[in-house]
């Protein structure tokens, strides 16, 4: 065979070749805190410590599966190294797949996620809720850096949740038995290590029952990018609601809902809707740190709500 036609079907092969389905990232969950601290230290101006943090943070994620075979995030010259954990996940390729679009990471699970890594003292020591886990960023950064005794992420799509077990494990951390019996729930009882006991539970807003609800008996509540329709900020809605009036007994719960402003019907609709049913909410202040690649422009915020 001539060269040019090994050529040819060389580049035939290529061209013929399906687009993957699934890719994997990893989010660093810290930037250069050490040599910030030598450079405040050594009286370096604060525009230059700026200028070479943002040098060393990556503007997007890390493609691992665009690494050549054998290689290793970590053999970054020295100087370029960045510090600290990460959170590494199997995502779709696809916005939407599977009829769901909780298969990639949207940008409000990236600010939540900055937002607690700033603030652990929300999660440390307590039991936090996710509604709508998704890729399951947000939570893994919160288990890997704010210490919660207890983590339950929750979606409803079959697809989503088995993504999700697989990103928990990906990223080192066991899995408790999903169950809603409040006897056996990893949140009935003590924890004596220093990971949180992590579950997964399927989910559906609109079936769920107060007494599958309580069995949870969640401290912390958070949810990002679930205010995408109307239909879903009613849903929602009525899940806090449902979590409010079953959770009398305890201490009232804070949930933490973070959104991008597509709409602001949407937004005013949510609001709204949570003064009808009586939950009271205030706008988050913006954090200081950008960890995460998303859009500079994007109008993104946190309510808090207290159930």
């Amino acid at each position: 065979m001539e060269p040019l036609d090994e050529l040819y079907e060389a580049l035939a092969e290529v061209l013929m070749a399906e687009e993957p389905t699934q890719c994997h990232r990893s989010y660093l969950l810290s930037c250069h805190f050490e040599k910030v601290r030598w450079m405040e230290s050594h009286n370096v101006c604060p525009s230059e410590i700026g200028f070479l943090c943002a040098a060393l943070t990556p503007s997007r994620p890390i493609q691992i599966s665009s690494l050549s075979p054998g290689s290793r995030i970590n053999s970054l010259p020295v100087s370029a190294q960045p510090s600290g954990d990460s959170v590494t996940l199997s995502e779709s390729t696809a916005i939407v797949s599977h009829g769901t679009t909780g298969l990639v990471t949207w940008d409000a699970a990236l600010y939540l996620a900055e937002w607690a890594i700033e603030n652990p003292a929300a999660f440390a020591h307590r039991t936090v809720l996710e509604l709508g886990s998704g890729a399951g960023l947000t939570g893994l950064a919160i288990c890997k850096t704010c210490c919660p005794s207890t983590y339950v992420f929750s979606d409803c799509h079959s697809c989503v949740l088995e993504q999700l077990r697989g990103n928990i494990l990906l990223n080192g951390l066991s899995l408790e038995p999903d169950t809603t019996d409040p006897e056996r729930h990893p949140g009935h009882n003590a924890h004596d290590t220093e990971s949180p006991r992590v579950t997964v539970a399927q989910l559906d807003w609109d079936v769920v029952t107060a007494p599958e609800l309580a069995a949870f008996r969640p401290d912390v509540i958070i949810a990002a990018d679930v205010l995408y329709c109307p239909e879903t900020v009613m849903s929602l809605v009525r899940v806090l609601q449902r979590l409010s009036a079953c959770l009398k007994d305890q201490q009232a719960p804070e949930a933490y809902i973070a959104f991008t402003v597509r709409s602001p019907e949407t937004c005013w609709l949510f609001t709204n809707e949570l003064g009808q049913t009586g939950i009271p909410w205030e706008a988050v202040p913006h954090h200081n740190q950008k960890l995460f690649p998303y859009e500079e422009h994007l109008d993104m915020a946190i309510l808090k709500l207290i159930l």
